[in-house]
């Protein structure tokens, strides 16, 4: 019985207010530190890996990625690149799209820019909330975008979750039924090194989706205080010219 009412209280709640996170689901900060090229290094291991069999970065270079994260062409070749290739070439897949769409339902996106569609947070989030659900053909759902056609590409890093029926008090001290997820099967990594795991990939899908944001950032700081310094220097300046006329 609980679990038909877990159920229903997931198909209760509006697909698109839970994809967005709104006000069906609470997301989780990503904390991502965009600065720190290890965690970057790490989410590029972990997409290469768990990610670009299906999904496609069509607009990044592994040439680029080598660059700004500081890896030499070599590593990049062996770590991040298993088909051959040259460092230069886009980040495509061999999946072709009819095969996707027979096995998933749908064609998987390209995430080049996914991070600036859906938000780190959301990310963050996504990747963290996939539980067993035994009724579809995947074996998975997923609580912060309910019936994606995508299954838990990290299961054995994060383990089994179960959707489960909890009660739980809001901010005016009012009672209501509520879905969490809990870890039946253990993967892997413990809880806090899989939410490592995902936020180092959420960090690199951010910086995909504007390689340039961290370096854009800083210029626009010297920037700022070169137009300050020069501003004071044209408020002396004036005073200067106009101080006989004054």
């Amino acid at each position: 019985m609980k679990k038909y009412l877990v159920i229903a209280l997931l198909a209760l709640a509006p697909a698109s207010v839970l994809a967005a996170g709104g006000h069906g689901v609470e997301l989780d900060k990503a904390n991502i530190d965009p600065t720190n090229k290890q965690s970057l290094q790490r989410g590029a291991r972990i997409f290469v890996n768990y990610c670009l069999s299906c999904h496609s970065a069509a607009l990044m270079r592994y040439e680029r990625i080598g660059n700004d994260l500081g890896i030499d062409e070599k590593l990049v070749s062996e770590n991040l690149m298993f088909t051959g290739g040259k460092v230069g070439e886009l980040m495509t897949v061999a999946t072709a799209a009819d095969d996707a769409k027979e096995w998933f339902g749908t064609v998987p996106p390209d995430l080049t820019v996914i991070a600036r569609a859906r938000g780190v947070d959301w990310l963050y989030s996504y990747m963290r909330s996939f539980y067993r659900d035994d009724e579809r053909h995947i074996g998975t759902n997923n609580l912060v975008f309910p019936d994606v056609g995508m299954p838990n590409v990290l299961w054995e890093l994060q383990g089994i979750q179960e959707a489960v029926l909890t009660t739980e008090k809001n901010h005016d001290g009012v009672e209501h039924k509520a879905v969490k997820l809990e870890l039946t099967e253990p993967g892997l990594e413990t809880p806090k090194e899989f939410d490592r795991t995902v936020r180092d990939l959420v960090n690199f899908l951010d910086y995909m989706g504007e390689p340039a944001k961290y370096e854009r950032r800083q210029l626009g700081t010297k920037v700022i205080l070169f137009l300050l310094v020069f501003l004071v220097l044209a408020i002396l300046l004036k005073k200067e010219y106009w101080k006989d006329i004054h």
